[in-house]
């Protein structure tokens, strides 16, 4: 019996290493402790990651925030960019830019680039609703490469969105209480180190499933610190997202995990994050109700106070966590 007892605790201990068979099934992988994870690319392809793999330094130093394009869209130019250039000062002119408009700032994730389906998503949501600037940061240069060593540049890529913002507004004017910067997955934390880069001051900051792995205790994750108010929508947490409270409103649809209504794989239910974040700033429509804990949120047994999921409300304000019901497909 106590052979037996031994093996069993072994195959347990080293399950959570073993490589995953069934693409996109990520059902037996344990937040810090499984080294394979499934995650999809902009077309919800997965691929298997090693979360143990070496960061490639050469790539890191070559391919780093430097690399970022700056995609202007507005109500006059909604389906074609127009690229503005950190240092530029004609780019701007050109773009159609008004610094007396609110600016958005929208940055996708892994694996992902401008052209990613949820860009032109969100960006046509807020052009649906306000006449603002919309900018898409494309970081595909970093992004596209090997999940470790897209996340060790993370802040780098952050920093500079941070210094283009600063330098944009100083040049062609704006006003940081009508900026929200909204970044998928690892492009959570992109903007999370874009709004300390610029002193916190951004109006609102929102993170759409901020990615988990590598990230849990990670000072340069996105925190409270990012902007006058931070909120984070969880639609995979403990796996690709990350599960805790790390702003100042936290939202849960649908228990914050996998499986989300109508989702079959796996990394499907972190992709939904973008999705019900363009529903609700077109319709302004999903409610949650506030936890006493975590346990709540994921039980969506909540019966406190109300705060909308999402929108484009700049000036929205909150705190605490928040569970809510969803449907399984738009409008949600």
């Amino acid at each position: 019996m106590k052979l037996f007892v031994l093996l069993a605790g072994l195959v347990a201990l080293c399950s959570g290493h073993s490589i995953p068979e069934i693409p996109g099934d990520n059902s037996n992988y344990v937040e810090g402790e499984s080294r394979y994870i499934w995650m999809p690319d902009g077309a919800g392809v997965p691929h298997l990651v090693d979360l143990q793999e070496p960061v490639d330094e050469q790539l890191l130093n070559s391919r780093n925030g430097a690399n970022n394009q700056y995609w202007f869209f507005s109500r006059a130019n909604p389906n074609s960019a127009r690229i503005i250039v950190n240092g530029n000062a004609n780019s701007v002119w050109q773009s159609g830019y008004n610094g007396g408009r609110p600016t958005k700032v929208i940055v996708h994730g892994w694996n992902n680039n401008g052209n990613t389906e949820m860009n032109p998503l969100i960006t046509s949501a807020f052009l649906a609703v306000q006449d603002c600037n919309v900018i898409v940061l494309d970081w595909r240069a970093l992004a596209n490469s090997a999940y470790n060593t897209a996340a060790a540049g993370v802040p780098s890529v952050g920093q500079h969105l941070g210094n283009f913002l600063v330098w944009l507004f100083n040049t062609a004017g704006g006003n940081w209480n009508n900026v929200h910067l909204v970044g998928f997955s690892l492009g959570a934390h992109v903007v999370g180190n874009a709004g300390r880069a610029a002193g916190g001051r951004p109006g609102r900051v929102t993170g759409l499933d901020p990615a988990g792995p590598l990230w849990g205790g990670n000072s340069n994750a996105l925190n409270t610190n990012a902007g006058q108010y931070v909120e984070a929508i969880h639609t995979d947490g403990r796996a690709l997202g990350i599960m805790d409270s790390i702003a100042h409103a936290d939202f849960y649809p649908n228990g914050g995990r996998n499986p989300q209504p109508g989702c079959w794989l796996n990394t499907c239910s972190h992709g939904r994050a973008p999705e019900l974040f363009a529903s609700t700033v077109r319709h302004n429509h999903l409610v949650g109700r506030r936890c006493n804990n975590i346990w709540e949120a994921e039980l969506t047994s909540c019966t406190g106070a109300t705060l909308n999921m999402g929108n484009a409300v700049i000036g929205k304000r909150g705190s605490g966590l928040y569970g809510l019901l969803t449907g399984s497909s738009w409008p949600f």
